[in-house]
């Protein structure tokens, strides 16, 4: 008899607690989300490329005489001005020969000048007298190289720039046209920054613009952001300056050069860099917050969207570039639906939710920094 009360009074306890979780046979509530409505808008399209900043100007420094070296006339690692002795190289032997050239000129001169009233007198020849002019002319050359000579002694400086160490010091002996440098000097503002960007999406950008696909940048296609090694934005902003025109057999790329101030040095040849480049323009592009898209098992891209009955909808899309955290949508969405941002764990296609509008523009900033070449896009 106390086993069937105990049964008895545990079949009322569970019916008891079912009653208690669902009163009355309520439904659970539609869960709310937050969903942003679409539009379409102009969405400057960016590509971020690898580069390297090069020197606009690089001068090797090297004797043109034959001497040793007696100073160096400069600091290492300061700025020069073109024209600027660097070092003097022993000039006795050269000031030596320039006198003695003077000095030839001189006689030759004067024979030249004495024999001018004998040759008009015919008291010599004419022939004498132009060979005298002749060597007086051929002084005066002498004279000028040497004089040459003299000043090469005094190595200057063929550029303004940043000047480097010295490779050779007081009491060297350094040759003409050797092939070692004494020093370089390299120009920094501006400096250079070589792009390289594939050819295959060169073409495919270009391809595009001719169809009609996309729209030109305008005015500002030549304006080239900087992006430094440690992630830092570089604060001042750079020109496209060419592109050429031939491919690299070797990496299948085109070089682009972009010239970019800089007044303080913070940019040193050899520095790898990106440069965010404006490229063109979609007119009617649609954005959707990153925190949107989903990806299934095959990686494939989808969203949930809202239907007017508040019916939630799984829509596989096609996206392009990502653009300051948002999605640039090339299939799947159009203007005016509603798209689920937030609540995602709690939805699932078919149910129905409580939309609640986040904002009811996406994007509202006309241009976006993207990558055409994300490797992520569907």
């Amino acid at each position: 008899m106390t086993l069937k009360l105990l049964i008895v009074s545990f079949f009322f306890l569970i019916t008891a607690c079912d009653e208690s979780s669902h009163p009355s046979g309520q439904q659970v509530p539609a869960p709310q989300v937050s969903v942003v409505t679409l539009s379409v808008q102009p969405v400057t399209l960016t590509r971020q490329l690898p580069g390297r900043t090069t020197a606009v100007r690089v001068a090797e420094v090297r004797p043109q005489v034959d001497g040793i070296i007696l100073r160096r006339l400069f600091t290492e690692g300061t700025e020069v001005k073109a024209g600027q002795p660097l070092y003097q190289i022993d000039p006795a032997t050269y000031r030596a020969a320039f006198d003695k050239a003077q000095a030839t000129l001189n006689n030759a001169d004067a024979l030249a000048k004495r024999y001018k009233p004998l040759s008009e007198a015919h008291a010599v020849s004419g022939q004498v007298y132009d060979d005298a002019v002749a060597s007086a002319k051929e002084a005066a050359a002498d004279v000028e190289t040497a004089r040459v000579n003299l000043n090469y002694t005094q190595v200057k400086a063929p550029i303004s720039g940043h000047i480097g160490r010295s490779i050779y010091t007081e009491g060297a002996l350094v040759t003409s046209g050797q092939s070692g440098y004494l020093t370089t000097i390299q120009q920094l503002n501006p400096i250079y920054v070589d792009i390289s960007e594939s050819s295959q999406d060169l073409l495919r950008l270009r391809r595009a613009l001719a169809e009609g696909q996309l729209k030109a940048a305008g005015d500002n296609a030549a304006a080239v952001q900087l992006t430094l090694e440690d992630g830092s934005q570089y604060n001042q902003e750079g020109k496209l300056q060419f592109s050429e025109v031939t491919v690299d057999e070797g990496t299948g790329s085109v070089t682009m050069r972009a010239s970019f101030p800089n007044p303080h040095g913070e940019l040193l040849p050899g520095m790898f860099v990106h440069a965010t480049l404006r490229q063109a323009v979609q007119e009617q592009g649609i954005l959707i917050p990153q925190e949107a898209v989903g990806h299934d098992t095959k990686g494939k891209p989808y969203v949930f969207v809202v239907q007017t009955d508040n019916t939630v909808e799984q829509r596989a899309i096609t996206t392009g570039e990502m653009t300051q955290g948002e999605w640039l949508v090339t299939q799947g969405l159009s203007a005016g639906e509603k798209v689920i941002t937030d609540g995602l764990q709690s939805v699932r296609a078919g149910i129905k939710v409580r939309p609640d509008e986040r904002r009811s523009v996406v994007g509202s900033v006309n241009e976006h920094s993207s990558s055409m070449n994300d490797p992520s896009a569907q």
